[in-house]
């Protein structure tokens, strides 16, 4: 049996796939499947950026916070820092992947 790093990792969905999976079922030249993937992640990212949620219907909601600023603790020292004001991105499943995601465990289609 061979062992590979990957193998050792958690599979993840990758933009590479997401993008064969245009080209496969969709019939989009690789090229084209790969453009699309790009410029869906880029609009989402310029998105959040700007300051902006993004809802995805039957996915989610990728949400910008702001955190203040607060203290914080070396965990080694002990010693106490500042923690500076930042702007962090969350995501909120929707019910509908909620309900997929503890009835089907595999991500199996109901409807």
């Amino acid at each position: 049996m061979e062992f590979t790093v990957e193998s050792l990792e958690t599979p993840a969905l990758t933009k590479a796939q997401l993008a064969e999976l245009l080209f496969e079922q969709i019939g989009l030249n690789k090229r084209e499947s790969k453009d699309m993937i790009d410029a869906f992640f880029d609009l989402i990212a310029t998105s959040l950026v700007d300051g902006q949620d993004v809802k995805i219907s039957g996915f989610g909601n990728f949400q910008i916070r702001t955190k203040a600023p607060r203290p914080g603790r070396n965990p080694r020292t002990g010693e106490a820092i500042p923690i500076d004001a930042r702007r962090v991105v969350t995501f909120h499943a929707s019910h509908k992947l909620k309900e997929q995601i503890q009835g089907n465990g595999a991500g199996a289609d109901d409807s």
